[in-house]
């Protein structure tokens, strides 16, 4: 059974990763700038977004808002890092250390920025997907990974392994 250690090593190679990419864009690309990576699919588009992942609640230009998002990090930080301190099942833990990562990896940005950098830009046709980063990427991914531990009917997936 992993430890908590390898939880928040996986945590920490979210949050490397993530900033990491965010860098690269930044240093490649300026601020609005699109490059086709393979069109009618997948560009990379260097945004900004104010709001919570995938664009929601980024038409709302208020201090309150920022200060919103910013509580709201840190509460899920906290509700995570006690889930992962009671030791978690397997599945559990790994979708803990996602969250984990791309939590901090987007209240990073926030903090540093007053809002954070998204450029995984799909689209087909004329659908197009919200521009996301890795980090919210992490956090979909860990989440989905705790909603099959739930699903599966582990009794205690979060509490014990």
């Amino acid at each position: 059974m992993p430890s908590r250690a390898s939880y928040l090593l996986l945590a920490g190679a979210v949050f490397l990763l993530d900033q990491t990419s965010k860098w690269v864009v930044g240093q490649a690309l300026a601020l609005g700038e699109t490059r086709r990576v393979f069109p009618e699919l997948f560009n990379l588009t260097h945004l900004r977004n104010p709001g919570a992942a995938f664009g929601l609640l980024s038409n709302h230009d208020s201090p309150w808002m920022a200060a919103f998002l910013i509580a709201f990090s840190v509460a899920a930080l906290a509700l995570v890092a006690t889930l992962l301190w009671r030791g978690p099942a397997r599945l559990a833990g790994v979708g803990l250390g996602l969250v984990l990562g791309g939590a901090l990896g987007n209240l990073f940005d926030r903090l540093r920025a007053g809002s954070v950098m998204d450029f995984l830009d799909f689209h087909l046709g004329s659908y197009h997907w919200p521009a996301f980063n890795l980090a919210d990427s992490a956090i979909v991914v860990g989440a989905a990974a705790l909603a099959a531990e739930v699903l599966r009917g582990r009794r205690g997936a979060l509490r014990e392994g």
